[in-house]
């Protein structure tokens, strides 16, 4: 499965066989398998297999320390984003709780990995859950924008990611005033509509771009 999602096309059986040390007939067995337990995997021998979008991986492919992980991000996620993001922190775990074995099902809700209380977020006017709708729209954002020395200014930009840090969140974006990537605090942002317009360039190739050029590779 794991290696199945680090694919976006069909890979031959024969790869999968090697890279995983096992026969080319145990390789089609385990397909077969994991297709009627529900896994959503395309193909045929001698085509190749390719995993649709999806697929809840199989309960018993997450150990202790995967559970753990999970429920120290969900948690992270519930007290440190928007009500958007917690509900559906809360509801995902909701979700892999309904499908995990008794013994893994209390491991996840006894986990002893806790969040401690941070620092009080800035107020914001904008909605979090607005921009990152626009991000997935590839939509400009028109903002009113107030720099750390206090000078408002009117921008439009293309978001394409949002930071998420312990006191701030911000959003990334090319600027169209500047014509370069620029950061923009969303607490000091005062009014904000939504343009219609899709920006010309996708948000992947934007993130792409702004890594390269900050190396955040």
């Amino acid at each position: 499965m794991q290696l199945l999602r680090r694919h976006r096309y069909p890979v031959p059986g024969a790869a999968l066989a090697t890279s995983l040390g096992v026969s080319l007939r145990t390789l089609y067995r385990d397909i077969a398998e994991l297709q009627s337990q529900g896994a959503h995997i395309e193909g045929a021998p001698g085509l190749g297999y390719v995993l649709k979008p999806g697929f809840m991986l199989p309960p018993l492919m997450f150990s202790e320390e995967e559970i753990e992980a999970i429920v120290l991000g969900s948690r992270w996620v519930a007290k440190r984003t928007d009500g958007a993001l917690a509900d559906a922190a809360a509801n995902a775990l909701a979700k892999i709780a309904a499908v995990l074995p008794s013994d893994l099902r209390t491991s996840l809700e006894a986990s002893t990995l806790l969040i401690g209380p941070g620092d009080p977020l800035p107020p914001m006017i904008v909605d979090l859950t607005e921009i990152r709708e626009a991000i997935r729209a590839e939509r400009k954002l028109h903002l009113s924008y107030r720099d750390e020395a206090g000078r408002l200014s009117e921008r439009v930009v293309w978001p394409f990611a949002l930071g998420f840090f312990d006191r701030v969140r911000m959003i990334l974006a090319w600027c169209e005033l500047r014509d370069d990537f620029r950061s923009f605090r969303a607490d000091r942002i005062e009014a904000m509509t939504v343009i219609e317009t899709r920006y010309p360039r996708g948000r992947r190739t934007l993130l792409k771009a702004w890594r390269e050029t900050s190396g955040k590779g």
